[in-house]
């Protein structure tokens, strides 16, 4: 019997030492400063700790003329919505493809959201990490899909 434990313990260590699902929490981003992203979905991951999708950007993004007009749908949480697409900007970095995280699975059904597929486009208000070394990564604050707009730091109010 304490052979067949042995061999089940060892059996799952490799499981163990794969790579950890990134998770960032949101002091490592620069909340002061909200970025403006839109593009195509090249990869989706719904998957808790939080959706994740992957797009890219085109080379000449901009911010909308008419951002300050978005809806910005009621959280429960307090977050001025409407400051923060005044205060939006282009990243600084010129990555082309951005990992997106999103929100946990138990607030993107709050919210109704069905699984973004590949090819879908998206665009979305968030934070960038404070420190623009490494990932190109933005945790989403606003996203804007098929016409609709999610809040994702709380839940609809």
């Amino acid at each position: 019997m304490k052979r067949r434990h042995l061999v089940l313990a060892a059996a799952s260590v490799p499981a163990l030492a794969s790579p950890a699902w990134a998770h960032h929490g949101w002091s490592s981003f620069d909340t002061d400063r909200p970025v403006w992203l839109e593009g195509q979905v090249v990869k989706s991951t719904w998957r808790n700790p939080h959706a994740e999708l992957v797009i890219e950007v085109p080379s000449n993004l901009r911010v909308p003329a008419d951002i300050a007009q978005r809806p910005v749908p009621a959280q429960s949480g307090p977050v001025d919505g409407k400051a923060l697409l005044a205060k939006a900007v282009v990243p600084t970095r010129k990555d082309r493809r951005w990992e997106l995280e999103l929100a946990p699975l138990t607030r993107m059904e709050a919210w109704k959201v069905a699984e973004i597929a590949p090819g879908a486009a998206v665009s979305v208000l968030g934070f960038v990490f404070k420190e623009e070394k490494g990932e190109a990564v933005m945790r989403v604050e606003y996203l804007y899909v098929d016409g609709k707009a999610y809040g994702l730091r709380s839940s609809p109010a």
